[in-house]
């Protein structure tokens, strides 16, 4: 499966990301440069990863991941995680990385709006 990411802006001005198959060794730089596109088109307060549809990430994903949080820290912009799907929530909570990422609670499809 490919990864497509699409953008929103947020009605607080917030930068919405949302990351939508596979995060892997193959296209895990997507993430860092849509971080890194974000950051050089204007200074957004935040950015929040919508990871909602991330069906897959390895470890060179949850690299990128941290890479694109490093990039928005040095430019003084709050990059969070928002809604992970089960397995990416798990990824993360098995590397100690939830708390980096503002402790997201997983996504749960069976709660409807």
């Amino acid at each position: 499966m490919t990864l497509s990411i699409t953008t929103s802006t947020l009605a607080d001005g917030a930068v919405e990301l949302s990351p939508r198959g596979e995060i892997d060794v193959e296209n895990a730089y997507e993430i860092r440069e849509a971080v890194a596109a974000q950051l050089s088109s204007g200074s957004p307060a935040r950015i929040e990863l919508n990871m909602r549809h991330v069906t897959f990430i390895d470890s060179v994903g949850i690299s990128a991941l941290v890479a694109a949080f490093q990039l928005a820290a040095v430019s003084g912009v709050k990059l969070v995680v928002t809604r992970p799907s089960r397995f990416a929530h798990r990824q993360l909570w098995v590397t100690g990385l939830l708390g980096l990422f503002g402790n997201p609670q997983p996504f749960d499809e069976t709660v409807t709006a």
